[in-house]
Order: structure tokens, then C-alpha cells, then sequence
């Protein structure tokens, strides 16, 4: 049985950083850097900010520590320079009452909690349930891949125009051998996405969404198993993901046998 200690905890914290810094970069490459990306590390802690898309998802601070008590006016200059409101991730492993107490001075308050599963991908330990054949999973290729976008903004509910722009995006990930996408299908129907990324001996569950008609029908599950599959054959040790606090996904990943190791606290601007 796998106990979580600070070495996993920081695997999977890692596992974050890496997932976002990889895929922004990538984003980055794309027609000049037309989305205004731009990443900076401060020690261990890694801020990530994208100027023309608006939102937390990718205007965040990762890996934020005690140690950066001294680096926050820096931080947040990066950030106002950028016309671009900061906002930090912290988790229990890297809390300290002096880093809580300085984001309180300088006008911060937590506001959530967002949630970091793993499991262990040895044959002892993973848990798999039976798949689910009523739902086939296959990957998506270069060729097809339009299908990524147009799954994607309906299961998230997004406008229709935001299709090409989501499926640029995330095509150029897919040129990567450290992305594997993946497309879910109920009674041939195409009904869900999931993302799957690797490096080193980690792989993390990086993104997923079902189309509102085919909920409550395993389909995230059986997409998890898939991926938790894939992963273990390449030799990973650990799968990772993230969810929000007590969410539907966070339950489908227990489900599928993932451990919670632990919650991160959101702080943003009052």
C-alpha cells in the first residue's frame, strides 16, 4: 500500500507545474505567440500567465512556498505589468502562517480549494474496475482531430465559435509524444474527450469533458481506466490529475481507484 509522503506530494505537484508549463509553451509556438504567453519561475514557484486568454486556468501561481515571501512584490509586478489579476495556488505541503499572513497584507483571501489525486500504477496497488464495453475508447489522431474541439466546448459548455479556437490549441500538443488524446464513443455516437500526458515515470490525467446527453453513462470512467491503462504499460509509476473540490470528476477518479493527496488553497485579489 502507498503511504503519501513529501516525495509524492511533490510529485504530484510537480506533475502540475510540468503539465501546464509544457502545454503553454506549446501554445506559445503557435503563430508568433499571438496568445501573449509568458511563464517566469521564482524558485521553486512557477508563474504562469497567458494575456489574451482571460480566467484563472492559465493565469496562475504554482509551486508558491514560504520561500517566496520575499519574491511576492516581483509576482505580482509580473502580473500588473500584464494588465492580468494574480492569483496563487498553494498547497498544504509548501503552507506556511508567514506566506498566508503576507498574501493577506497585500489584499489576498482565500477563496477555494481545488483537489490533487494519485495512484500508484503498480500491478499490487492500481485499482481497475471491469471496462465498461458499451463505451469504446480510441485515439485521435491528427487527421480527425477537429472532433477534440467541438467535443470539448459542448461538454463544457462553451460557445460553438470557441471550437477551432480550442482545437488549435490543443493540436499542437498533440504533434508531442507527451500528449495522447483520446475520443469516447456510446453506440458509435461520439460522447467524450479525455487527455492523457507523460513524462518521466508520471502521467497525468491533463483534461476531460462528456457532452451533456451521454452523462451518467461511464463515460469519464471508462476513459480513466483507459488512461490509467496506457499509463502502466509505458512504465509509469504514478497517475495523477486534479479536480475541483468534491466535484464529479474528482468522484470518477476515486471511483477508478485514485487517492486524494491533497487540497490546494486558492487565494485571489479582494
Amino acid at each position: 500500500m502507498s503511504i503519501l509522503t513529501k516525495d509524492l506530494m511533490k510529485i504530484v505537484e510537480l506533475s502540475e507545474i510540468d503539465v501546464l508549463e509544457d502545454r503553454l509553451i506549446r501554445v506559445a509556438s503557435l503563430h508568433e505567440n499571438a496568445m501573449g504567453v509568458e511563464l517566469k519561475r521564482f524558485g521553486n514557484a512557477m508563474a504562469f500567465s497567458v494575456k489574451n486568454i482571460p480566467g484563472p486556468s492559465f493565469n496562475t501561481v504554482k509551486g508558491i512556498s514560504g520561500e517566496n515571501i520575499d519574491d511576492l512584490d516581483e509576482i505580482l509586478e509580473f502580473y500588473t505589468s500584464r494588465g492580468i489579476l494574480a492569483r496563487f495556488e498553494v498547497t498544504p505541503g509548501n503552507a506556511s502562517i508567514d506566506l498566508f499572513r503576507k498574501l493577506s497584507t497585500l489584499g489576498f483571501f482565500q477563496c477555494g480549494f481545488h483537489t490533487a489525486l494519485y495512484s500508484p500504477l503498480s500491478t499490487e496497488e492500481r485499482v481497475m474496475g471491469d471496462a465498461d464495453t458499451s463505451v469504446q475508447i480510441e485515439e485521435i489522431n491528427l487527421e480527425n482531430f477537429d472532433i477534440f474541439g467541438e467535443l470539448y466546448t459542448r461538454g463544457f459548455g462553451m460557445p460553438a465559435a470557441f471550437k477551432d479556437f480550442v482545437t488549435a490549441n490543443n493540436k499542437v500538443l498533440a504533434e508531442s509524444d507527451n500528449w495522447t488524446f483520446y475520443l469516447a464513443s456510446v453506440g458509435g455516437a461520439a460522447a467524450g474527450i479525455g487527455v492523457l500526458y507523460v513524462k518521466n515515470d508520471v502521467a497525468t490525467l491533463a483534461a476531460s469533458a462528456t457532452v451533456p446527453e451521454f452523462r451518467n453513462k461511464g463515460v469519464q470512467t471508462a476513459l480513466i481506466q483507459k488512461r490509467m491503462k496506457q499509463a502502466a504499460d509505458e512504465g509509469c509509476r504514478y497517475l495523477v490529475g486534479q479536480a475541483a473540490f468534491g466535484s464529479v470528476s474528482q468522484k470518477n477518479m476515486e471511483r477508478a481507484g485514485l487517492k486524494v493527496a491533497y487540497t490546494n488553497a486558492i487565494w485571489e485579489k479582494l
